[in-house]
């Protein structure tokens, strides 16, 4: 596939050895979903991406319209109406050490994939390996660091589970490696709050403005007793049918989350 990187298609993307992103983990991603030849809810994810770069401190070189104009390029060049948008920033090369050059060279890099097949209902096992520190700003940003979620993810993966669910340091339920949580209880939809460590997702927005849903602080013993749970992300929705051994019906609301997700 040809990538853009730096403003230029290139075929083979070639990274200095000493990018801090490649060292550190310097850096942040975005994941979006092209739809038709355009980047679905693009201004949405424009907005989180420079937002986590200025969490970081690492300039945008470009405009919002420039990248833009780099996916439908992408989508161009690669024959691709639909598939998988990645933007990745990283701080770009720099010496040795954690204290980040005064005038950084950042790396900008985007790249599309095909779609992969929609994922089937999901089974979660609650993680007991690490924590999310919901007191981290790195909490609300989708940072190049995702280590917390490898071993969460290959952990859930040994047991035989689809993915993993993931706890703050005071116990309470924020979502899963790779999505947002949705909870149906007493007819209301719930969702963790970004203060207890919850990514602000792009979908888990449009479904808590466009369905009404709320922000609650939930336990696990409160998540079990739930009438249904859906996984939101810029990809699609997910209903989950079990937590360990505990297991839930899919009901209606991945289906009406999937729908609101499409919407432009």
């Amino acid at each position: 596939m040809t990538a853009w990187l730096n403003g230029t298609l290139v075929e083979q993307a070639r990274l200095d050895c000493a990018d801090r992103g490649f060292t550190l983990g310097d850096g942040l991603f975005e994941t979006l979903c092209l739809a038709d030849g355009a980047a679905r809810h693009w201004d949405r994810h424009w907005v989180r991406f420079t937002n986590g770069a200025k969490v970081l401190g690492i300039p945008i070189l470009y405009g919002q319209a420039d990248v833009l104009a780099a996916i439908v390029d992408l989508a161009r060049v690669n024959a691709l109406t639909d598939g998988v948008v990645r933007l990745t920033l990283s701080r770009g090369p720099g010496a040795r050490g954690l204290l980040p050059p005064v005038v950084p060279t950042p790396t900008f890099l985007a790249t599309l994939a095909a779609s992969a097949a929609p994922l089937g209902p999901a089974r979660l096992s609650v993680c007991h390996i690490t924590r999310r520190n919901q007191f981290s700003p790195l909490s609300r940003i989708k940072s190049l660091n995702y280590l917390d979620g490898i071993l969460a993810r290959q952990d859930a993966a040994d047991k035989g589970f689809d993915d993993a669910l993931l706890l703050n340091t005071a116990g309470q339920v924020v979502e899963t490696t790779v999505s947002s949580l949705f909870a149906l209880m007493g007819g209301q939809l719930v969702t963790p709050p970004i203060a207890d460590g919850a990514l602000p997702g792009v979908a888990r927005g449009l479904v808590l403005e466009r369905l009404g849903a709320r922000e609650r602080s939930l336990s696990v013993d409160d998540l079990l007793k739930a009438d249904e749970i859906v996984l939101t992300n810029a990809l699609g929705s997910r209903p989950v049918v079990a937590i360990d051994a505990t297991t839930f019906a899919v009901g209606q609301k991945s289906q009406e989350i999937q729908e609101i997700i499409q919407r432009p």
